[in-house]
């Protein structure tokens, strides 16, 4: 198939972003969470491939001794070492957990930047379709229960199926919130300034994007 007809493919695909947010105690009985005891971040660069033990992927690992990267880690086994500086290293890894295990079978979605883990929780970007992007939620909801939250990105949130679900009110701000970049990556406004380019209290704007965020999610949980 020639770059040109995949390209026209995906831009036809109706994809959704979405942001999967929870705390290390939260995910305390996955063998991801002891990463953080060698490792001050674990950021996620690019798949390489699938495999039926896990997935094959660039990350970067931030470090106090290199010794750490020689080691074993439950749910991370280091192929190499790429390349290394004083307290990071970009590594090729497989990461065989039940989180990176969800993705194994399920090609309609897959990770992006920024995903990442530190001491204080993980944050999973994810891109696919509606479908594949409910079976994400509803597994994660399985495997650590109510103890994580959902965004929705900005395409996702401009999709007519959503955007009729809201009221005017919840319709104006959260389009003013699209607008100016509220949801962009990396966020471009705060509620503060959408607040004082609507003339309106932030307090009103939190409340407005939270049902509307709220109402989105559950139409995607559906």
């Amino acid at each position: 198939m020639s770059d040109n007809k995949t390209n026209f493919m995906i831009k036809n695909l109706d994809l959704r972003y979405m942001q999967v947010s929870f705390a290390i105690q939260s995910g305390s009985e996955l063998p991801g969470s002891k990463w953080i005891e060698s490792f001050f971040k674990i950021e996620f660069i690019t798949l390489i491939k699938r495999t039926p033990r896990g997935l094959i992927c660039f990350v970067k690992l931030d470090f106090e001794d290199e010794k750490v990267l020689y080691q074993n880690h439950q749910g991370m086994e280091i192929f190499e070492v790429k390349s290394i500086g004083q307290n990071s290293a970009l590594v090729k890894v497989i990461l065989t957990g039940p989180i990176p295990s969800l993705f194994i079978n399920n090609y309609d979605s897959w990770w992006v930047n920024p995903t990442y883990m530190t001491a204080n929780g993980m944050i999973m970007t994810l891109r696919g379709t509606k479908s594949a992007l409910r079976e994400v939620r509803n597994n994660i909801s399985i495997l650590i229960g109510d103890g994580f939250s959902v965004k929705i990105g900005s395409e996702t949130l401009q999709s007519p199926e959503f955007i009729d679900s809201l009221n005017k009110k919840q319709r104006l701000v959260l389009d003013k919130a699209i607008n100016m970049g509220y949801y962009s990556r990396p966020r471009s406004c705060t509620q503060r300034d959408i607040a004082k380019v609507m003339n309106i209290q932030q307090s009103t704007v939190s409340e407005h994007l939270q049902l509307a965020e709220s109402k989105i999610i559950n139409l995607v949980s559906r």
